[in-house]
């Protein structure tokens, strides 16, 4: 069963599993990837350094869509600084906590999307012969 690559974009957009489609990223209720998906076995956390990606994401979303535009509210007079400094600060606790899932069902979108044979339902060498 291949998976195409605008399968693996349907699944990182709907938090399923990029290999099988399950909705088995995250314990229900966790703040925490599985280490595995339970339906296929695909290792989600990919080793050291591999929860960058999603740090990166979260990080730029709070940055650019909230730091960002709070300062240049302030800049511009239109909000006064406690309160653009507030927002910001909220912002950067809030939104990393609310995005954890998206953060990391798009990081996994993203890698495989980049890599698609590194799953394992695309990789050709395990599939079985159809001549026996």
């Amino acid at each position: 069963m291949h998976v195409s690559r605008r399968e693996i974009l349907s699944r990182g957009f709907h938090l399923r599993c990029p290999n099988c489609g399950a909705k088995s990223l995250f314990a229900p209720g966790a703040l925490r990837i599985r280490a595995r998906c339970p339906a296929c076995d695909l290792e989600l956390n990919r080793g050291e350094g591999f929860f960058l990606g999603p740090m990166v994401i979260n990080y730029s979303i709070a940055v650019f869509g909230f730091v960002v535009p709070c300062v240049l509210l302030w800049a511009r007079g239109t909000l006064p600084g406690v309160w653009a400094a507030g927002l910001a600060v909220a912002a950067c606790i809030a939104l990393p906590v609310a995005l954890y899932r998206y953060s990391w069902s798009l990081w996994l979108m993203v890698y495989f999307y980049v890599l698609p044979d590194r799953l394992p339902a695309n990789d050709v060498a395990r599939e079985p012969d159809v001549d026996d």
